[in-house]
C-alpha cells in the first residue's frame, strides 16, 4: 500500500527503504542483498518445466474461500487442473502413522465424498491424507494436495505416483517457491491452506500432539467446520 505495487519495491533504494519506519533494518538487507534476478529466471525455467501455473492473490482464479482468511497466502503454484470450477471442497486429514481402520476410513469417506461431488482436499502425507487422495481418485472424483514443499520436491518422495495422478484429474499446490525443501516448520504453515480452502475439515485419526490437530485448530479460527470420526479410546493415534 506505501509503494504502489510490489514490483515497486525492488526499484527502491536504501533511503528509500530507511525512510520507512516498519521495515527492519534486517529486512531491508534480505531485499537489497536477494539475487533477483538469478532467482526469478531459475525459477521461471522450473515453472515451465513443470508446466506450473502462478496464481497470485489478486487473480480472478484464486479460491475466494482461501482469499478470505486473514493470513491468505500472497501466490500459489499449481500443477494440473485449475481453476477447479464448481468445487465443493471439504479437507480430511490425519495421522501419519495411521492404523489400517483409519486408512479404510479415510478412503471411504473419500470415495463417498467424491461421488457426492465434493472436491477432497488433504496435504498428500503418509496414512490418512494418502488414503483420502486415493480414494477420491479411485472414484473418478477431484482431489486437492497441498505441499510442504516446493512442486520440485515431492514429499513423502514414495508419493511421486500420486503426486503425478493427482495433477493428472485435480491440482497439487504450494505456496513455496519451486524448489523449496521439505523443511519441518513449512507443514504447519501450509496446514491454515487446506483448512482454509474447505468448507470443513473432517480428522480422522490424529495423536494428541498432531498436525491434524493444528489443520483443525486453523479451521476453527476460520469460521469452518471440524468433524471428528471416533476411534478407539485406548488408541494413541485417537487420544487428538
Amino acid at each position: 500500500n506505501r509503494y504502489g505495487s510490489a514490483e515497486k519495491i525492488w526499484s527502491l533504494s536504501e533511503a528509500d527503504f530507511f525512510e520507512n519506519p516498519l521495515i527492519s533494518s534486517k529486512a531491508i538487507t534480505n531485499i537489497l542483498d536477494f539475487p533477483k534476478d538469478k532467482f526469478l529466471k531459475a525459477e521461471y525455467n522450473q515453472i515451465r518445466k513443470a508446466q506450473a501455473k502462478i496464481v497470485t492473490f489478486l487473480d480472478g482464479d484464486y479460491p475466494d474461500l482461501l482469499r478470505s482468511i486473514p493470513d491468505a497466502p500472497v501466490v500459489l503454484y499449481a500443477k494440473g487442473q485449475w481453476p477447479l470450477q464448481g468445487a465443493l471442497p471439504v479437507a480430511i486429514v490425519g495421522s501419519r502413522r495411521a492404523s489400517l481402520y483409519g486408512m479404510e476410513i479415510s478412503g471411504k469417506f473419500a470415495v463417498r465424498l467424491a461421488e457426492l461431488g465434493f472436491t477432497v482436499v488433504s496435504g498428500m502425507a503418509r496414512g490418512i491424507d494418502a488414503a483420502a487422495h486415493r480414494g477420491a481418485l479411485r472414484a473418478k472424483g477431484t482431489t486437492v494436495a497441498v505441499l510442504g514443499s516446493g512442486l520440485t520436491n515431492v514429499y513423502p518422495p514414495e508419493n511421486r505416483d500420486l503426486f503425478d495422478e493427482i495433477s493428472g484429474s485435480g491440482a497439487v499446490i504450494s505456496e513455496f517457491s519451486m524448489e523449496t525443501p521439505p523443511v519441518p516448520y513449512n507443514f504447519p504453515r501450509r496446514n491454515r491452506i487446506i483448512s482454509g480452502l474447505s468448507l470443513g475439515v473432517i480428522v480422522v485419526e490424529a495423536a494428541e500432539r498432531s498436525g491434524a490437530l493444528i489443520t483443525a485448530d486453523f479451521a476453527l479460527e476460520q469460521g469452518r467446520e471440524v468433524f471428528a470420526v471416533p476411534g478407539k479410546i485406548d488408541q494413541l493415534s485417537s487420544f487428538g
